[in-house]
């Protein structure tokens, strides 16, 4: 579909940010004008100080007729400027953070809330260790923002209002002066954040460090097997490679900075040397030296506030660049599409699955497809068995059925019904699945389980870890169902977590149920117990079962052969091996390894 012409493009940078900000608007503006006001009373020490230098000169070089009361009073309104700069900011940050606090909070529900919507590609592509980064890193960076960078960008962009009013007050020939060379330390900061290529630089930063994140993620928890066969960081290629890739742009990133940031610097500590020569030509020119001397020093006062002043306004941009940095990062998760729902739901008549020519690829070129034309029909309370060597589609199909990723081609029903046309809910109570790779989560056994039905019962769960063969070893545990897992050491093999995952889905009961090598892993005994978990599991349900072992789909109703994205043979196993085709082929080295042996010159079989 085109895009309508006036279509606004996505914010980024500070727009973007001021954008987010605007969530909280009326909190942020109140916060936005006490900031200006405490901006402002900053500046009331130094009128004072202006009055007591004009005192002082006025009665050189005799000091006893300077007036007590007049100092004193001039003494206090600078520390009452002091105390109002302070309460003006606190109030600032009182109602700035409110507002960060509430924006963070939104950003992240609404970020969550937008990832579990996206297909599992998406999960599987970007890593855990990315999104932990984003959540916890990136969207943090908005409260701090919103915070503290919000109210201080806006004090420190006030300031230097405030300060050319005073400077051009007190006498305009200085104040030109010194407008001159903070003009000149403009155009320098200018020049270090400013432009395409710098912010291209900032990005590329953000995205360094969120890969040396990702590899560091996946490093930590590889580091059994690093252990194991005594590697170094080097032998983990991915995060030695981020690390490099992260040192190298930091380097350059910052030697970018190294002359402008000196000269910047420099130059915001050096205003005075602009003042002199002015100083110079006044004093020649002038007869009323009482008045240019109190001008003259009270900008040699003044002057050297410019620096902080400036800094302050290179130090929340600097800020500023990087949150928005981090905030793109969110906006590019947030702008990826989410699964499409149906706005006219139906329900399944029935709990055959079918699929009618699909095709799917996880990539963009149609030429890596992972399906290609796929049509078979999984009949209701059958056991469709799928089978073909590795990289055929096997594993793809499993994750088409409830929907992880949408077809890019054709049609996957249940019941007659396009799974696209199914409530989200609906059809992940309809599919049940269990993966060769099973996740429990730092949580009570219990409710590892009961996660297949929130509102399931004790005895419930229970029940289905008795039918899962997994009763024995759960209640063997220091609290039984109510261990923790993962914590303090409490451990489970793979083959117990496999049956705790079959408990899940047997406390489930969805009609369909999908098995992805669910005994890839297991030793013997524990095969032996999954299968009987599973037999419980598999009871009068429309079954697809993905499987290596072909002794595990022999008795099958119906074989789906897959190779290379395609269908390429199906039917029962006696008539597949009758035609002596793909099936055949694979049973036949399935056999041949089963009698396979090691000996002492290497591998044979009988």
């Amino acid at each position: 579909m085109p895009k309508n012409k006036t279509e606004v493009a996505p914010k980024k940078g500070m727009a973007r940010l001021f954008e987010i900000a605007k969530a909280h608007k009326g909190l942020v503006v109140l916060s936005g004008v006490f900031a200006v006001l405490a901006s402002a009373a900053s500046f009331i020490p130094y009128l004072a100080v202006y009055f007591l230098i004009r005192e002082i000169v006025a009665v050189f070089p005799d000091f006893t007729r300077l007036g007590a009361a007049g100092m004193m009073n001039y003494g206090l309104a600078a520390l009452l400027g002091v105390f109002a700069n302070v309460l003006f900011y606190f109030t600032a940050l009182v109602f700035s953070h409110i507002a960060a606090y509430g924006t963070v909070y939104e950003l992240k529900v609404h970020f969550v809330a937008h990832i579990t919507r996206l297909p599992l590609g998406f999960h599987i592509g970007t890593g855990s260790g990315g999104l932990r980064k984003i959540m916890d890193e990136n969207i943090e960076s908005t409260e701090s923002f919103i915070g503290h960078q919000l109210p201080d960008m806006i004090a420190a962009f006030a300031a230097p209002v405030f300060m050319l009013v005073l400077l051009f007050a007190v006498n305009w020939r200085y104040g030109l002066a010194s407008l001159a060379g903070i003009l000149i330390a403009f155009m320098i900061q200018a020049m270090a954040y400013g432009g395409e290529k710098q912010k291209a630089r900032m990005k590329e930063y953000q995205s360094s460090l969120e890969a040396m994140s990702v590899a560091a993620v996946e490093y930590i928890r590889g580091i059994a097997v690093v252990k194991a066969f005594h590697q170094t960081v080097y032998s983990f290629k991915r995060l030695h490679d981020a690390i490099t890739a992260y040192t190298r742009i930091v380097i350059s990133f910052t030697l970018n900075w190294e002359n402008v940031m000196s000269g910047y610097i420099t130059l915001t500590h050096s205003i005075y040397l602009f003042l002199i020569p002015v100083g110079i030509f006044i004093a020649g020119h002038t007869t009323d030296y009482a008045a240019f001397a109190s001008d003259f020093l009270f900008y040699l006062v003044f002057v050297p506030a410019i620096a902080s002043i400036l800094m302050k306004i290179m130090y929340t941009s600097s800020i500023s660049m990087q949150v928005a940095g981090n905030v793109e990062r969110m906006d590019e998760v947030l702008q990826k599409k989410v699964m499409p729902l149906t706005e006219n739901p139906q329900r399944p008549k029935g709990y055959e699955v079918g699929f009618e020519n699909v095709s799917f690829s996880y990539t963009e070129n149609p030429e890596d497809a992972a399906l290609d034309r796929v049509s078979f029909i999984a009949k209701q309370g059958e056991t469709t068995a799928i089978v073909g060597p590795s990289g055929g589609g096997k594993s793809t199909i499993a994750h088409l059925i409830p929907r992880f990723y949408d077809v890019h081609t054709g049609a996957i029903r249940i019941g007659g019904v396009d799974i696209r046309d199914m409530e989200t809910a609906d059809l992940m109570d309809t599919v049940s699945f269990v993966f060769q790779d099973t996740w429990l989560f730092k949580q009570s056994i219990m409710e590892n389980i009961r996660m297949g039905k929130p509102g399931a019962t004790d005895e419930e769960i229970i029940a289905a870890a008795k039918a899962a063969r997994c009763h024995d070893c759960i209640a063997a545990l220091p609290e039984g169902y109510q261990t923790v897992f993962g914590r303090k050491g409490v451990h489970l093999s793979g083959g117990e977590t496999q049956r705790i995952a079959i408990a899940r889905a047997l406390v489930k009961n969805a009609p369909v149920l999908v098995l992805d090598e669910a005994t890839a892993f297991s030793d013997p005994e524990n095969e032996w117990l999954i299968r009987q978990a599973l037999g419980e599991l598999m009871q009068g349900k429309t079954v697809i079962m993905i499987a290596h072992r072909l002794s595990t789909v022999s008795n099958a109703h119906h074989i789906l052969v897959m190779d290379k994205g395609r269908l390429v043979e199906e039917g029962a196993h006696r008539d597949l091996l009758k035609r002596r085709g793909r099936y055949h082929d694979l049973w036949d080295t399935y056999t041949q390894t089963l009698s396979w042996r090691l000996e002492k010159g290497g591998a044979s079989h009988d």
